[in-house]
């Protein structure tokens, strides 16, 4: 049986890989998570692993053979909060122990598929995977280019050392605005449809943030890529061990947060059996309301981001991306029926 390691496993991400690995029958998953917050333990309620190992203790037994032969490790776990200031704990978590851990599976015949983010671009406004083209703008985003260079250092700028064989396979994902089910224990880092959903149940209106860095209100644009897309394209990489590199995955369309709102308005008007409205009638009718942008963010915020695919199209990668009223339309319904 394929043995697999998941980092994260009880966040966003990495329980939603499990769902997806467990809809192929994979059972055999060691799920590595820091339970202090216990709630996340519902991401990992109905999903099927073989066992559950606190993340203090799980690198230095992996490094040393503890699990076995181990087939792959989707390593999701991370500090992911942006606005974090710790810049000592962010890079002893998203740098430090990645490293080891890499060179922990380089070790033990482990293929290693990881969290990058779209946050290495930062103040750029052109989205492919290179150097030139990468300027965070916060700790959060550094520590992850650390690493992306680091993978560069070892396995080759083009990962040639991997093509060749002399290293197992290496992926990283530059995520960029991934929203959708398992993502409810993320407070202020949760996607923006989570938040509105629930803004509109209390308050029957969704918020936005106002006019900022030359858009108009709710015009910023983020290319939001639904948990399942996300999930299909770490799996596509699973099945393909020959492929290696940094790979952005997004959904390669960048679409204003305008959309986002009114797909959530829309959606929950849907569920109530009332018809659609156009963005015009949603806000002549006070269903949005635009608050002014905080002080907090100015300078540290990407106003536009799309994903240039070209990289992974190249791999035979063609997963087909849904759009952002697709996505959040069955966002919508999920989080309702739980609800329910």
């Amino acid at each position: 049986m394929t043995r697999i390691v998941v980092t994260g496993a009880a966040g966003f991400i990495g329980s939603n890989i499990i769902a997806g690995l467990n809809a192929r029958g994979l059972t055999d998953i060691i799920a590595v998570d820091d339970l202090k917050q216990g709630d996340k333990f519902r991401n990992l309620a109905d999903l099927q692993i073989a066992d559950y190992v606190d993340a203090d203790s799980f690198y230095d037994d992996f490094a040393s053979g503890h699990y076995g032969q181990v087939e792959a490790v989707f390593h999701e776990g991370a500090c992911s909060d942006t606005m974090e200031q710790d810049g000592k704990y962010m890079m002893a978590n998203n740098y430090t122990l990645s490293w080891h851990l890499f060179q922990a599976c380089q070790k033990r015949g482990a293929r290693l598929l990881y969290a990058s983010s779209a946050a290495t671009y930062g103040g750029s406004d052109t989205f492919r995977e290179e150097p030139a083209f990468e300027a965070p703008l916060n700790v959060y985003g550094y520590s992850k280019l650390l690493f992306d260079q680091r993978m560069r250092r070892e396995c080759g700028n083009d990962f040639q050392r991997t093509k060749a064989g002399k290293t197992h396979q290496v992926v990283g994902f530059r995520y960029f605005n991934v929203y959708g089910p398992r993502e409810q224990h993320k407070g202020r880092m949760a996607s923006v449809a989570f938040h509105q959903y629930h803004q509109f149940n209390a308050e029957g209106k969704v918020k936005l943030f106002g006019e900022y860095g030359g858009y108009p209100q709710g015009g910023q644009m983020r290319d939001f890529v639904f948990i399942d897309d996300v999930v299909a394209v770490n799996l596509w990489f699973f099945d393909h061990p020959t492929q290696s590199g940094i790979f952005n995955l997004g959904s390669g369309r960048a679409q204003p947060f305008n959309d986002v709102a009114s797909s959530v308005v829309n959606a929950m008007r849907g569920l109530r059996g009332e018809g659609a409205l156009p963005l015009a009638d949603i806000a002549a009718q006070g269903l949005v309301e635009y608050i002014p942008f905080p002080d907090a963010l100015r300078g540290k915020y990407q106003c536009y981001t799309q994903a240039d695919l070209t990289a992974l199209r190249a791999t035979g990668c063609d997963h087909a991306f849904v759009d952002v009223q697709t996505g959040v339309g069955k966002y919508v319904q999920w989080l309702a029926s739980r609800k329910a």
